[in-house]
């Protein structure tokens, strides 16, 4: 059998989606999201399953940050929930989830971990569909503001990801 080596500089970890696993939906001033409202449908879900708690990663980052070292992972490729840190998707920044995230990559650098940064998956702020969605031409003004605040705060510690603007 022959052996399959990867390429140096491969990178093994893991990766998440805010939605899933940080819970706390309502906390810290995060607006509400796309799947906050479709699950709390009724007979949207199974057994009425939401994001509420998930796995609480919210509480238990530090904890979950040791673990993934524990593991041994090199990187962790991480979602941020819009909704969290722009709580209508657009104007006042909510300081409380931008330092979440914040705190988050400097755990992940603390502990050697290669941190990987997605800025949209499926967490729309409600406010913006709301607002018409994705469709709404105004939404790419609405992103280019979130990126650029994401890019701003958190651009200097991650490496993957983010590309640079242009003004």
């Amino acid at each position: 059998m022959d052996l399959v080596k990867f390429p140096d500089g491969f990178l093994w970890g893991a990766a998440t989606a805010a939605y899933q696993i940080e819970g706390a939906w309502n906390e810290d001033g995060k607006g509400e999201s796309v799947w906050d409202r479709f699950t709390h449908r009724q007979y949207t879900t199974q057994n009425g399953d939401t994001g509420d708690v998930a796995c609480d990663h919210y509480h238990r980052m530090p904890e979950d940050v040791a673990l993934m070292k524990d593991l041994g992972l090199k990187t962790y490729r991480f979602s941020i929930s819009w909704p969290r840190v722009l709580p209508k998707g657009r104007g006042e920044v909510n300081e409380k989830g931008v330092d979440f995230y914040s705190r988050l990559v400097d755990k992940l650098l603390a502990a050697g971990i290669v941190p990987n940064a997605t800025l949209n998956h499926w967490d729309l702020p409600q406010a913006i569909q709301d607002a018409g969605g994705w469709p709404n031409r105004d939404v790419t003004d609405w992103f280019a503001y979130y990126a650029r605040l994401m890019f701003d705060r958190l651009g200097d510690r991650i490496q993957m990801c983010f590309m640079k603007f242009t003004s």
